[in-house]
């Protein structure tokens, strides 16, 4: 049979999303539906009858993660996969993640509508808490799935509540019993949008990373001392804030310190007891490095914790140092790469080779199988944020690209 002419249905790409987006959404347009929460739960669901439309072979293991399964025609083959993420950021977009979930439901759809069967089988996937914005660090399950995080750590993250992973994956009911470990992959599309401004201002409509940028989160703990800010003379104060402050510039100044090549972001920060007539003695925040260059970003980081450390000791605040997380830079499979550059070719799309500068759950799979991702342009480079948007025909494209990129890997009997 020939494919050629095949296409999603792009207004039931969009349906579905926009049915995803009322569940969390926000007053400005965007989405919270962080991990483990009531609204993760509700997606799940919805996204679970949707396969049970599809008529899919449906697994959830041990660490949420929700897996169909389509036939083909050779079930011994290992299957292709593709899939991203449900859960959001705190008043995040409405396309980031969910995208990479939709788009390849829809090219399932596409198949089972047209009765196309593959020589190989055919798996989608929700990762479980890619975004690691309630628990981190980011992409754990995919990482507990490729073996290269330990299950029991990731149980026991706590989020700012203190409340436990492990407790509320049974609480909303998707800890599964399928086991967490991977098992043979032919090959991983994951299909995201660019969440950066390149392809808007190179005028390309699909993206076609090389790979991902490494990433290392790490962080900071400062003890000071808590006294009352009218009677305390500024000489002596051991005020943890400020020494955070300048701590934060110190990252802030890296990359310009470092020639450039990488980037380093101070996103989250708590302080304690956060109360406008007391001095603070307590706060935590974080610190995220990433680069192309592993040993660049590694040296980066060696260099700002030397500034910590020294900082810490002048402002006589005891500080605490967390190497959360790291993962190293991810080279895709050029061949698999090369394979989404000729399907948009093929399609009459315009096309870029290029990085993602974000982290994706492709990283781990990277590990496991060939990988490669498909991108389309974010409106401005926004993403994170409520006014994140892509374009609907946009969306309808790359998903067109992911149908194309699978049908021809499905196919491949060696």
């Amino acid at each position: 049979m020939d494919f050629k002419d095949l296409r999603v249905n792009g207004q039931r790409l969009q349906g579905s999303l926009e049915e995803m987006a009322k569940i969390g959404g926000t007053p400005g347009g965007g989405v919270q539906r962080l991990t483990l929460t009531d609204e993760d739960k509700q997606a799940r669901d919805l996204f679970v009858s949707w396969l049970k439309e599809l008529n899919l072979e449906i697994t959830v293991d041990e660490m949420g993660n929700i897996f169909g399964k389509r036939p083909g025609r050779n079930n011994d083959l290992a299957p292709v996969m593709s899939g991203s993420h449900i859960d959001s950021q705190p008043k995040g977009g409405r396309f980031d993640g969910i995208l990479g979930v939709m788009g390849p439901l829809e090219v399932l759809r596409t198949l089972h509508e047209n009765n196309v069967e593959t020589e190989r089988p055919m798996v989608i996937v929700d990762w479980t808490n890619e975004e690691g914005s309630r628990f981190a660090p980011a992409m754990v399950a995919s990482g507990v799935w490729a073996g290269a995080l330990e299950r029991d750590w990731v149980y026991d993250r706590t989020d700012i509540g203190g409340k436990r992973f492990e407790d509320e994956l049974i609480r909303i009911g998707y800890k599964g019993t399928a086991a967490c470990k991977k098992w043979p992959v032919h090959c991983y599309y994951e299909y995201h949008i660019e969440q950066g401004p390149i392809l808007e201002m190179e005028g390309k409509l699909i993206g076609a990373p090389k790979g991902i940028l490494c990433l290392h989160w790490y962080d900071i703990y400062l003890a000071g001392e808590a006294n009352q800010v009218g009677p305390t003379p500024m000489e002596g104060r051991h005020d943890a804030l400020c020494a955070a402050a300048e701590m934060i510039l110190k990252v802030n100044q890296l990359p310009g310190r470092m020639g450039g090549n990488m980037v380093a972001t101070v996103g989250e920060i708590q302080n304690y007891p956060n109360s406008r007539n007391i001095i603070p003695d307590k706060v935590h925040f974080t610190v995220d490095i990433r680069s192309w260059d592993d040993e660049h970003a590694i040296k980066a980081w060696e260099l700002v914790r030397k500034d910590f450390e020294d900082i810490a000791a002048n402002r006589g605040c005891p500080i605490k140092i967390e190497e959360t997380w790291r993962v190293e830079h991810s080279p895709f499979d050029e061949k698999r790469v090369q394979l989404v550059l000729d399907s948009a070719d093929q399609l009459g799309y315009s096309s870029l080779h290029m990085v993602s500068g974000a982290g994706h759950d492709a990283s781990y799979m990277n590990q496991v199988c060939p990988t490669a991702m498909i991108f389309v342009p974010s409106i401005g480079g926004r993403s994170h944020v409520e006014v994140e948007n892509t374009r609907w025909e946009d969306c309808e494209a790359g998903a067109n690209v992911l149908l194309h990129a699978l049908l021809q890997s499905a196919n491949e009997k060696l």
